[in-house]
């Protein structure tokens, strides 16, 4: 004999679905598929807007008294929806994006619908995507470093190179990084790719000086990795690991805003990495803050003035008045300032005018392999009117 007992939940679901079919046209669906969680399938709709106020009444049909054993209870609903052929997925997948929304929902504060975004999750799935085919990348070598010579242009002396990260794709060729690095902005892989750029800038440099020629790189670190307290003893460790290179060859670069959420750690984790015999410098300087105070308390030898600046200082008398502003500021803090974006002739020469005497830029070489570096060393001049 099977008993038709029923249990005060079972009768709270009940009495739910049914008040819930009442605001449902004849042509809906409703199903229960599990626990307290029901499915709505609303059909024939002429655009998404046009659910909402069936939404509405659904969450006011939920949110009613409800009289169970002569008690009243009260319950919410949260709604997750998708609509499809917007959301261009099979039925099992509409049914999780749907979830996905209806977790959206709870976390918003219950009691109200939210609306699946097909958009981003686009994005997201692409950005998965990124960062699995990058971190094949980085096991299977496919990246590799590129440098781009500094001078001094006064003195016709090269002083070192910047390490600019490429991606050698098997199918689609040398890749820029902004065409890569974007995606992984912010995600824990950044700070792994960051430590495999400062060791084979290492090694590189190892093999420069087995070759006869001491040569000082730097490279870009992330905002991420400069705020973790590890990155100090990564950095030992990466050191101890190639006791044949001169930590006083290896610069690290970071943008201006990377010290703006903790100003105190990232003072502390600088100084800590200058104790190692290491040096940093301002990238980008003049398109984040800029404040003196920012300036006076980082522990940063070197100005890097933005490329964007010296461009157009030429023919545009405010980039022009940056530039200048930036060389005052480095000749106040005791600092080196060295100017990125030396396309021509006129740039390095009106760089030279104004003081700034270190450049980088296609006009003195543009970023080359490893392999091209030596030759590049030997043969440069630089051009008669910087050395008059």
């Amino acid at each position: 004999m099977t008993s038709t007992a029923t249990t005060p939940v079972t009768d709270l679901l009940i009495a739910l679905a049914q008040r819930l079919k009442t605001v449902l046209r004849d042509e809906d669906t409703l199903s229960r598929i599990g626990g307290d969680e029901f499915v709505a399938v609303i059909v024939n709709l002429d655009q998404p807007q046009t659910c909402e106020p069936i939404l509405e009444r659904l969450l006011q049909a939920a949110a009613g008294p409800v009289i169970v054993d002569d008690l009243v209870l009260g319950v919410s609903a949260s709604v997750g929806v998708t609509f499809y052929p917007q959301d261009n997925s099979d039925a099992e997948r509409l049914l999780r994006h749907a979830d996905q929304a209806m977790y959206q929902a709870k976390q918003m504060g219950r009691n109200r619908y939210h609306l699946f975004d097909v958009a981003q999750d686009v994005a997201v799935t692409v950005r998965n995507e990124s960062l699995a085919r990058i971190r094949r990348a980085l096991d299977e070598s496919e990246l590799v470093l590129y440098y781009q010579p500094k001078v001094n242009m006064k003195m016709g002396k090269f002083i070192g190179v910047e390490t600019l990260i490429r991606w050698q794709h098997p199918e689609r060729g040398l890749l820029l990084p902004a065409t890569f690095l974007p995606s992984i902005e912010g995600h824990p892989i950044s700070v792994e790719l960051d430590e495999w750029v400062i060791n084979a800038a290492m090694t590189q440099i190892r093999t420069w000086h087995s070759a006869g020629l001491e040569i000082p790189v730097s490279v870009n670190i992330g905002a991420r990795q400069l705020q973790q307290r590890a990155f100090v003893a990564r950095l030992a460790d990466l050191l101890a690991s190639h006791p044949k290179v001169d930590p006083a060859n290896l610069e690290l670069e970071i943008l201006e805003s990377s010290a703006l959420e903790d100003m105190l750690s990232v003072v502390e984790v600088m100084n800590a990495c200058i104790a190692l015999g290491v040096s940093f410098a301002l990238d980008d300087f003049g398109t984040g803050y800029s404040s003196l105070t920012y300036l006076r308390r980082l522990p940063a030898k070197c100005l890097k003035i933005d490329r964007s600046f010296v461009l157009e200082m030429l023919d545009d008398p405010d980039d022009l008045a940056i530039v200048q502003g930036v060389i005052g500021l480095a000749t106040a803090f005791r600092r080196q300032v060295i100017a990125e974006g030396a396309e021509t002739v006129a740039h390095g020469t009106q760089l030279l005018a104004q003081g700034c005497v270190l450049a980088q830029g296609f006009g003195i070489a543009r970023p080359m392999p490893a392999s091209e570096v030596l030759d590049w060393v030997v043969k440069w001049r630089p051009d008669a009117a910087w050395t008059a």
